[in-house]
């Protein structure tokens, strides 16, 4: 099957959220491609070497240097995507290439994209959810549980680097949220929560040793059915995303065996 082109988007509107989050609006007709369900998917901006917008300048064969991000929410009509990238400072060049571009991102910019790719939605089949997310994450659980049936019930426990990052998130209102700060443990409070009867559904992403962390506690310790668990790391301490693509597929292999 050939590869789509990838689609060029125009930012429209880019508005610091909190002091570690910037919401960014892109816009083209070429969205209109994307499914309706797309919210809480993924999609890849595209870089050349230098960590500039223009492909153009890659060299006949050279693959662009692509970072993934969550489209927190898809308009159709308005034919957007709506992104939070977090706000942070970096001195690894490559590492930094997407939250530098989104911090000095300006109306008119341009830039490529690819995608989407979708993610597994949560079987709502259930007496119950858990949900854990970190600021990665949070755009993709902000998607998900909105989507959640109206009598949910359950737990959203999600880490922020501060409370000023806490935002107010459209769920049932039976879902209980506990909102974590830099210094304290995602593990720990999800741990330390009671663990409430019948049948649950669990949804959770974040850093990669806080994920294998999860796991064993919701696989091993909780025996949560595999089809009612999704678990994936969206990025790792200390690692670019090439080399955290590496570890995530050796560690899929390894669970495998």
């Amino acid at each position: 099957m050939k590869k789509p082109m990838p689609k060029k988007v125009q930012v429209i509107k880019t508005q610091k959220i909190t002091e570690n989050l910037q919401r960014i609006v892109l816009m083209s007709e070429q969205l209109d491609a994307f499914p309706d369900n797309c919210d809480g998917g993924y999609f890849k901006l595209l870089f050349n070497a230098e960590g500039g917008t223009d492909l153009s300048t890659l060299e006949e064969g050279q693959r662009p240097i692509m970072r993934t991000y969550t489209i927190r929410k898809f308009s159709r009509e308005d034919h957007t995507i709506e992104v939070d990238f977090v706000r942070h400072s970096v001195t690894d060049l490559q590492c930094g290439f997407a939250a530098r571009w989104a911090i000095n991102a300006k109306v008119g910019d341009t830039i490529s994209i690819n995608g989407p790719g979708l993610i597994e939605d949560i079987n709502p089949q259930v007496d119950w959810f858990f949900m854990a997310a970190d600021m990665t994450s949070l755009p993709a659980l902000s998607a998900k549980i909105a989507k959640l049936p109206e009598q949910a019930q359950g737990y959203a426990v999600i880490k922020v680097i501060d409370e000023a990052d806490i935002q107010a998130l459209k769920a049932p209102a039976n879902i209980k949220f506990i909102w974590l700060t830099e210094k304290q443990s995602l593990i720990e409070q999800v741990r330390a929560l009671t663990w409430l009867p019948g049948d649950v559904s669990v949804w959770a992403a974040c850093e990669f040793d806080s994920m294998r962390a999860l796991r064993t506690y919701f696989r091993n310790e909780k025996q949560v059915n595999k089809e009612n668990l999704y678990l994936s790391s969206y990025w790792k301490h200390g690692v670019t995303e090439d080399g955290h693509k590496v570890i995530k597929r050796k560690d899929a292999l390894e669970t495998q065996n």
